[in-house]
């Protein structure tokens, strides 16, 4: 079955098939389906816009995705996300404020397993040990890219984070894996990672954290010290920049954000604001 799959933007995990399109059908297609996927909120309006182009291509043709609310099912390998990328399980046992995770997909589900080497999984360590073993050792011996490391890129949550996954990371050995930083209580948690993580010879080219800014009521002093803080426990920071769900954003915050986008510019400014800091 030739399933055309359209998406409202292009992101670094988007298909690149002849299959995936943005914008417009081309002339003189012909397929069994259209999948429309949004993966934003904001792209909803953008999404009813291509289904309108799209809706005489073929028999069926839908929209679905994370923004329209669908709880997903199996994965499948370079459907929806470019080939690589991977999902062993969905759902999160948490229901963070900012996050609609829980909300759309329940708590954990571990799913069958898939090959890839960039792990998506939202809560990856919530899965059973016997899950996350047998997903650290396809990520291990899945064929990639030569020069192409692992990467986990869903995140890692600090909170749960015990000496025997330190273990199996080191075995892993993945050149990022991802963190998260938002809210105050994930403080203690990232500091405890840090050492673990740092005990098995990870250091920041490894370690990232997301650290979530810009909601209301947020300040750009208040970001940059929880920027520092995750800077001080070990891993890398990376602003996150809240959106509401018509993907407003404040211009000061946006320009804020540009700042941080590239390492060699955090690092810059992580050492000034860490330097200032110390002698205040």
């Amino acid at each position: 079955m030739k399933i055309a799959r359209v998406f409202p933007r292009k992101t670094t995990a988007t298909p690149t098939d002849d299959l995936a399109f943005f914008g417009n059908p081309p002339d003189g297609i012909e397929v069994d389906e259209v999948h429309i996927s949004v993966t934003f909120s904001y792209d909803t309006d953008i999404a009813a816009e291509l289904y309108e182009s799209w809706k005489n291509v073929a028999p069926i043709v839908k929209i679905g995705g994370p923004a329209m609310g669908a709880t997903g099912g199996e994965f499948t390998p370079g459907l929806y996300l470019k080939n690589g990328y991977v999902m062993t399980s969905r759902g999160c046992p948490n229901n963070c404020w900012f996050c609609d995770v829980h909300d759309r997909e329940g708590g954990i589900r571990e799913l069958p397993i898939t090959t890839g080497w960039n792990l998506l999984d939202s809560n990856i360590l919530a899965c059973s040990d016997s899950h996350v073993r047998k997903v650290f050792q396809m990520l291990k011996t899945a064929p990639r890219p030569r020069g192409q490391t692992i990467q986990l890129t869903g995140g890692l949550e600090a909170k749960i984070l015990t000496r025997y996954h330190v273990s199996l990371l080191w075995d892993l050995r993945p050149g990022q894996m991802f963190f998260a930083y938002d809210t105050p209580d994930d403080l203690e948690p990232l500091i405890e990672a840090g050492i673990k993580l740092r005990y098995a010879n990870f250091t920041r080219s490894h370690l990232r954290c997301y650290v979530l800014i810009g909601w209301p009521k947020d300040t750009i002093r208040a970001a940059e010290k929880r920027l520092i803080q995750a800077w001080t426990a070990g891993f890398m920071p990376m602003a996150m920049l809240w959106k509401n769900k018509k993907g407003d954003t404040d211009k000061e915050w946006a320009r804020f954000v540009r700042q941080w986008a590239r390492p060699v510019i955090a690092k810059s400014l992580l050492k000034e604001l860490y330097q200032s800091t110390v002698h205040a």
